[in-house]
């Protein structure tokens, strides 16, 4: 129904980020929503350090996100913000590449000193992006995710019921979007009536 991007952007090949985020993709399915799962770390480094948007792996990572309606952003924290890996990102995206999107943030880290890092570091750059709607983020201490042999994540019941409800509150947020739009009472309406300033 609903197309999602999950862009996750840890610089670790065995990421427990990665992991979560594509754990969220699975629920996201559960609940009949769409999503791809953009590794930023796969990128080409070379053009993604020197913000060549034109590069084709760049310039179709940027079209996934322009063409999501909603985004789900997933980082590890280190020393209390997201990861360089994902300002290297959000610095090649135009000023308004979240408008009209519904976005979820996601974090992990080491310590629960790092708990505010979402609405303190992350939270103000998605907003200056101009999206319709951020909902509540979550984060998830490093230790809370546990990796099994198959390489999938195992949570504790504490741990799953709040992603449950985090995931949920981001699927409510596409589907109020997508019912304002079909009432003319959202920017994502076709016909809707540019903003007066």
């Amino acid at each position: 129904m609903t197309s999602t991007l999950i862009v996750t952007a840890s610089p670790s090949s065995t990421s427990r980020t990665t992991r979560l985020a594509a754990l969220v993709g699975q629920r996201l399915a559960a609940l009949g929503i769409d999503s791809t799962l953009l590794d930023v770390r796969t990128l080409p480094a070379e053009e993604l350090l020197s913000a060549r948007a034109d590069a084709p792996p760049i310039a179709a990572a940027l079209e996934s996100l322009a063409s999501a309606r909603g985004v789900i952003i997933a980082t590890p924290v280190y020393k209390a913000a997201y990861s360089g890996l994902l300002k290297t990102f959000l610095d090649l995206l135009p000023q308004f590449a979240l408008r009209e999107k519904v976005v979820l943030p996601l974090a992990t880290g080491g310590t629960v000193a790092h708990v505010l890092a979402i609405d303190y570091a992350l939270r103000p750059v998605l907003s200056s992006l101009d999206p319709l709607h951020v909902v509540p983020g979550l984060f998830v201490l490093d230790k809370h995710l546990v990796v099994q042999g198959d390489g999938n994540l195992e949570l504790d019941a504490e741990l799953s019921a709040k992603l449950d409800l985090t995931v949920r509150a981001f699927v409510i947020g596409l589907h109020r979007a997508a019912h304002e739009a079909t009432l003319g009472l959202s920017p994502l309406a076709p016909g809707a009536a540019p903003e007066v300033a």
